[in-house]
């Protein structure tokens, strides 16, 4: 296929991007680099899916993303979203994939299980971009286009700015962290389940993506464990009240998540100092 990737040099597209090049798709880069901004109506003609991964928000932050300027965030991360669709669909895109968030889900009570088509209730601004966006996309899907909001978790892996790169410089240079516990997804989990939705030929319309219940304390602790570090450990934090994915539309298509076995081996690379901390 040829897709139309935004976000190809963030943190999530910068894992997806050599996935699909791995499967064989040739990949139109969407980033600034290539000149591209959010709210721009780029000519997809010819493309045979875009990948919608690009956000703007203030460094580090997606819930509170927006800062001081609240339009200015929904004005490019839902309006630039709309125009991209809809440049995609009057383009004969034929397929789109858009890079939701369980945030849309923050309005549900604590402990809830999240099911793939639970209607989105989201409680603060970045939810309800991605709901807004999630909104348009089922517009263009029953009116026939293939289209899949993926609602994933945290996404976790390798790259000069991974989610965790502050948490470890501290805990490395003697700063005990603050409890918490969230659910976690690879990238190359998320990478997978994207080749997947691209591969079928009727995809579901919301997924859920999601794979560790992660602890804090846990992941420090195999932090310390390969580094001899001894900065004391955080509590651990109480998990009765995360809100967890169910991800039974994408275990139908024989998705399997890598679990803790990918964090493990993964961390020696978030730690490596030569590339990553």
């Amino acid at each position: 296929m040829r897709i139309a990737l935004t976000g190809a040099g963030g943190i999530v597209g910068s894992l997806i991007a050599p996935a699909l090049i791995s499967a064989g798709h040739r990949i139109t880069r969407l980033e600034r680099n290539t000149g591209f901004h959010l709210g721009d109506t780029p000519d997809l003609a010819g493309h045979d899916a875009l990948i919608h991964c690009a956000f703007a928000h203030s460094p580090g932050r997606y819930r509170g993303g927006e800062g001081d300027d609240p339009a200015a965030f929904r004005k490019a991360n839902l309006d630039g979203s709309i125009r991209l669709f809809d440049a995609a669909a009057s383009g004969g895109v034929p397929r789109i994939l858009f890079l939701s968030s369980r945030a849309v889900h923050d309005g549900w009570p604590q402990g809830m299980l999240l099911t793939d088509d639970l209607p989105a209730k989201p409680a603060n601004l970045y939810g309800e971009v991605k709901a807004g966006a999630e909104a348009h996309l089922a517009g263009l899907a029953a009116a026939g286009l293939r289209a899949t909001a993926i609602r994933a978790t945290g996404i976790y892996g390798p790259g000069r700015a991974h989610k965790w790169r502050d948490l470890f410089a501290d805990h490395l240079a003697g700063k005990m962290a603050a409890p918490r516990v969230a659910t976690e997804l690879h990238g190359l989990d998320l990478a997978n389940a994207v080749l997947r939705l691209l591969d079928h030929p009727a995809p579901p319309l919301l997924v859920n993506a999601s794979d560790l219940i992660l602890d804090r304390h846990d992941l420090l602790a195999a932090v310390s464990k390969l580094t001899g570090c001894a900065t004391p450990l955080p509590e651990r934090a109480d998990a009765a009240a995360l809100r967890l994915p169910g991800c039974t539309a994408l275990a139908r298509l024989g998705w399997r998540p890598g679990g803790m076995a990918r964090l493990q081996a993964t961390l020696p690379k978030l730690l490596d100092p030569g590339g990553h901390l």
